[in-house]
């Protein structure tokens, strides 16, 4: 049986990198950076969806710089809205699939329980707006779409908030952890997972179209995240880890406003792929298994 054959857009990020490695027996990846096909050129995209034949296209590009966004609007609509719609045209003109990456900051966290599929989208910053913007582009351009939710992504590779910690470790004695966002950390490499089985059903021709939430299985605060990645590099290197002050969303001021709560209802991927939330501290130790002899050597 020949290779099933995905083509990546956004390479250099977190997910687009743990996609790349899917590489192997029975899967043909081909990842292509923004160097080599910037979304925001319409031409560009639809030459690269030319050059490389693929049963599935899979959208990680993203403007993801948060806070910089609020100053940057037209930069965040241009990467997160017309790229993916630049995309979703593309794939619909050769008849191709498309899995995009989006976000949990489409909500505003008001929600007091997880949020699922069904629940209305109310971004609070240009980021989230930006992303929303995308997911219509996408399912309203394209049939054959899956657009993938998921939230605080982190893997060795890449910028995310465990590398953040590791560094400001070394550099600070204490460091002040927002401790009222509630949220489900995600693993790149099982998001590429997810991905690889919505593959295997575009194959086999048991794929489900529409939106669906995937994060971490177990639910925690930035703080309690900032506890389980200092445990593990303590765990690693005996070097002491900073102490940590627990505060509020208030007592930490930043440019984009963030949802209090990022939690995700994950049963409706379960339903549709046979897709199970992700072990994050599972994933959170295999990342550190990389990034702690980067820290020693650091320090």
């Amino acid at each position: 049986m020949a290779p099933m054959r995905i083509l990546v857009f956004g390479r250099s990020g977190q997910v687009g990198d743990a996609l790349a490695g899917l590489n192997g027996p029975g899967v043909a990846v081909t990842a292509l950076s923004r160097v080599e096909a910037d979304l925001a050129d319409p031409e560009v995209v639809a030459a690269a969806i030319e050059r490389h034949p693929a049963d599935l296209v899979v959208n990680a590009a993203a403007y993801t710089a948060v806070d910089r966004a609020e100053d940057e609007p037209g930069l965040a609509f241009a990467v997160n809205r017309d790229g993916p719609l630049f995309l979703a045209r593309a794939c619909a003109r050769a008849g191709r699939p498309l899995v995009h990456i989006s976000t949990d900051y489409v909500f505003d966290g008001s929600k007091p329980m997880p949020y699922d599929e069904a629940d209305a989208p109310c971004p609070l910053n240009v980021y989230g707006a930006s992303k929303l913007a995308g997911e219509m582009a996408v399912a309203g351009t394209l049939d054959r779409h899956v657009i993938l939710r998921t939230s605080w992504v982190f893997a060795s590779h890449g910028a995310n908030f465990v590398k953040t910690m590791l560094r400001l470790g070394t550099q600070r004695p204490e460091l002040a952890i927002v401790a009222d966002q509630v949220g489900c950390p995600t693993p790149a490499t099982d998001i590429a997972r997810a991905v690889l089985r919505v593959a295997m059903a575009v194959r086999d021709g048991s794929a489900r179209w529409g939106t669906f939430h995937f994060t971490g299985r177990e639910a925690t605060t930035w703080f309690g995240f900032a506890q389980a990645i200092f445990t593990e590099a303590e765990r690693r290197t005996g070097a002491p880890a900073p102490r940590l002050r627990p505060i509020s969303t208030a007592e930490y001021p930043v440019r984009a406003r963030r949802p209090a709560n990022s939690r995700l209802d994950c049963s409706h991927i379960g339903l549709a792929y046979g897709i199970a939330p992700a072990d994050w501290r599972a994933g959170l130790a295999a990342a550190m298994d990389v990034l702690c002899p980067e820290r020693v050597a650091a320090s």
